[in-house]
């Protein structure tokens, strides 16, 4: 065998693997072998039985290693780290594994396709007029004489155009085989038609079928790795069994001959007299003996938890040390009997004992393997690495990546993108390159062609590989990268949410939330009509489907009406139809994951008539709350005057909801630079700066804000982003509904929301 094949074989002689009859019961046979390397994997496997087959490729050492350490380390590691160590399978004919995408399928499911290319070059010839394509490298299991054969058939049959010559050049460095082509002759186009129509370019199909527990199985990477140190752990344990039951015997003798050694004169005077072995034997067994060398060795072993767990099994108890007396078993008794006189010297004595030493330490030190599954981790990771050292080499195998294994993302430019959503339900993006940068006072340009009674309700710019979390008012979290975003021209109004995502009627996005990265240390705080709050970890949120997944549990006739991104220290506002509000502390919301319902926020009649028509979260006392009603009244009033209390409070009086004033309908959070957009139920826009909205306190009706007709009510406000909102810096101009938008003053943007409440205004910029 080669020095490697050992290691298949390596401890069999311990015990470490089962026997059973071979095929015609003549003779047993091990029914696995105590392998100390992967070789399942490292090796493959190819075969068929009753109803079952299975093809395992051949691995590279080094990495199969590596991935059985990062197993043993991390138990819990994700199959994805394994295939970044053995990304492809690596065979021993070397050529090239064109493409992985098969070969992680493989790996993930247990059934893949490889594809392997001949390695080639081409060579000029003759004058240098002429070009001939010289292979190298044959992919796995190809026959070179079937493929040269097959390849002079192709010609023969004038399938294959442009070949003169075909010759096999190989020799003991290596494969050789050169194929002429006629004079311009192009090499690339004829070596594409010998990939297509020849063995040059193979297909392996993983089909990686096992016994596990003498059970044919599908195992994918993961599972096969699992299964091999599942082994190892076995083998280690039966071999640390073995070595302990061995070393205890050796023990129990050494005891024996201490015995001899130190009654010497009366051992040999016993033998002497008796007429036969078994005489003697049985004399040596009758009677008890005193050995202080006994005494002084099993002394030493004491403290160490006993005498006991150093005895062989099944020896008797009145064998042994007992009192002052030592009573010698028959064991022992025959290795007195077997013992040359050259031991009975007194330098034998401390070899004895020095031996009797090391043994009671290899007992103890077995012991503790069994004891601490550590410790067998440590083994099976040094025999892994030892393996890798001495046998391992480089990988043969090329790997090239091709279009088919590069995903979308890969293709997409990371640039900074401007994404809008406006308030008829349209969204589209533009890259941030498109807006120059302009001086201040500037006209600024078109971002995008509204219609007349529509506007831009949501701005920010995210980056071309962010996610957008799109919330609806039914509870459901839609998944979106920016770069899917459909992009659009300055003078295109974009394209329907609706035709974005799979909504149900009546389902619209009421927040949107662009993230970087899904950290464990920011969160999305949501609220429903009803009253009720919920905050959630971003990364809860971290693998959406494509149909949605559920954000908030909503109980019979509830709706979202908003969610923000928070970093755990803000304060929630929310504002009943009533006119009410209640400010308290985020943190008094614990954390919950997607499934919940939530905790009440804010405490409302059981009759159902009244609800929560949005949420603010914001930081900035400097702010004030422009609040609107449905007969069109409203004010603004300073964030400051809403003080704050616990939650699930019936709440303060945020506007009067008289019979002048109507039910409230929104809340913003503005600044004298803002404008917001006052929306009516009859389809009327008015568009209006803040500055014109006298600020007043917190239990007065307000002013007019807008001249309804008969039967019109105001169905809300907006706080707005301006058509020209973004520098060549990525700025919003107007005051954005995000808080990574800045507005004319430079500051972030905070704004509020209205029955649509946006998450941006008053939390964090976005995570990076």
């Amino acid at each position: 065998m080669a020095k490697i094949g050992h290691e298949l074989l390596a401890d069999i002689e311990k015990e470490t693997a089962d026997f059973g009859p071979n095929y015609d019961g003549a003779e047993t046979e091990p029914l696995i072998l105590p392998s100390r390397l992967p070789n399942l994997l490292v090796n493959g496997s190819s075969g068929i039985a009753v109803g079952m087959a299975t093809n395992i490729p051949p691995h590279n050492l080094r990495e199969v290693v590596d991935a059985c350490l990062l197993m043993l380390n991390n138990p819990r590691c994700r199959i994805e780290d394994l295939i970044k160590l053995v990304p492809a399978p690596d065979f021993p004919t070397a050529a090239i594994i064109y493409g992985v995408a098969g070969v992680h399928e493989g790996y993930l499911t247990g059934r893949g396709r490889i594809v392997i290319r001949a390695r080639t070059h081409f060579e000029d010839i003759g004058k240098g007029d002429r070009q001939a394509i010289v292979v190298d490298e044959l992919p796995y299991q190809v026959n070179k004489k079937v493929l040269l054969e097959r390849i002079a058939e192709l010609v023969t049959e004038k399938r294959l155009e442009g070949v003169s010559d075909i010759r096999d050049e190989s020799d003991k460095q290596g494969i050789r085989v050169v194929i002429e082509l006629k004079r311009g002759e192009l090499p690339e186009v004829v070596l594409n038609n010998l990939y297509k129509m020849t063995q040059l370019q193979d297909t392996f199909g993983m089909n990686m079928v096992a016994l596990v527990d003498g059970q044919p199985k599908l195992l994918n990477l993961r599972e096969l790795i699992e299964a091999f140190i599942a082994h190892r752990r076995e083998v280690v344990t039966r071999r640390t069994i073995f070595d302990l039951r061995k070393a205890r015997e050796r023990g129990h003798l050494l005891e024996g001959l201490a015995v001899a050694l130190s009654n010497v004169d009366e051992v040999i005077d016993l033998i002497k007299r008796a007429a036969s072995p078994a005489e003697a034997k049985a004399a040596l067994t009758a009677r008890t003996w005193n050995s202080e060398l006994v005494k002084e060795m099993l002394a030493r072993v004491a403290g160490s938890g006993g005498t006991l767990q150093f005895r062989p099994e099944g020896l008797a108890a009145d064998l042994g040390l007992k009192g002052e007396d030592y009573r010698l078993s028959e064991e022992q008794a025959q290795a007195i009997l077997d013992l040359r006189l050259q031991r009975l010297t007194g330098l034998e004595q401390d070899k004895i004992r020095e031996e009797y030493r090391e043994v009671m330490a290899a007992i103890a030190d077995l012991l503790d393997i069994l004891e601490k599954p550590a410790r067998i981790v440590a083994i099976i990771a040094g025999e892994l690495e030892a393996i890798k050292q001495e046998f391992g080499d480089a990988r043969r195998s090329e790997i090239v990546t091709t279009t088919e294994d590069i995903s979308l993302e890969d293709l997409i430019a990371p640039q900074d993108m401007v994404v809008m959503f406006s308030h008829g339900g349209y969204v589209k993006s533009q890259p941030l390159a498109d807006y120059r940068a302009q001086r201040r006072g500037g006209r600024g340009r078109q971002a995008a062609a509204i219609k007349e009674d529509d506007f831009i309700e949501r701005l920010f710019v995210a980056h071309s590989h962010d996610y957008l979390l799109c919330f609806s008012n039914r509870g459901r979290l839609y998944w979106l990268k920016v770069f899917e975003v459909p992009q659009g021209s300055s003078t295109s109004k974009g394209k329907p949410v609706v035709n974005v995502f799979p909504l149900e009627e009546g389902e619209k996005i009421t927040a949107v939330v662009p993230v970087r990265e899904f950290d464990q240390n920011h969160y999305v705080f949501m609220t429903t009509a009803g009253g009720t709050v919920k905050k959630t970890p971003l990364s809860e949120f971290s693998r959406p489907r494509p149909s949605g997944i559920i954000a908030v549990g909503l109980g019979e006739g509830d709706y979202l009406v908003g969610a923000a991104l928070t970093d755990g220290r803000y304060d929630v506002m929310l504002f009943s139809s009533e006119g009410k509000a209640v400010r308290f502390p985020e943190e008094e919301v614990r954390p919950m994951g997607r499934q919940a319902t939530g905790v009440r926020g804010m405490r409302l009649p059981e009759d159902g008539s009244q609800r929560v028509v949005c949420m603010l979260a914001a930081n900035d006392e400097s702010k004030a709350v422009l609040t609107a009603t449905e007969n069109g009244f409203g004010k603004r009033t300073p964030i400051g005057e809403y003080t704050r209390h616990g939650r699930g409070g019936l709440g303060l009086i945020a506007i009067q909801t008289s019979d002048r004033n109507g039910s409230l309908v929104g809340a913003v959070l503005v600044e004298d630079s803002d404008e917001v957009m006052l929306i009516s139920t009859g389809g009327v826009l008015i568009r209006t700066s803040v500055t014109q909205i006298r600020e007043q306190g917190r239990s007065t009706q307000g002013v007019t804000l807008i001249a309804l007709g008969e039967g019109e009510k105001l169905a809300g406000v907006e706080r707005i982003v301006e058509r020209d909102a973004v520098d060549g810096n990525g700025n919003g101009n107007g005051g954005g509904s995000r808080g990574n938008g800045e507005d004319a003053n430079g500051e972030p943007g905070e704004g509020g929301a209205g029955r649509a409440p946006d998450p941006g205004e008053g939390t964090p910029p976005p995570v990076h």
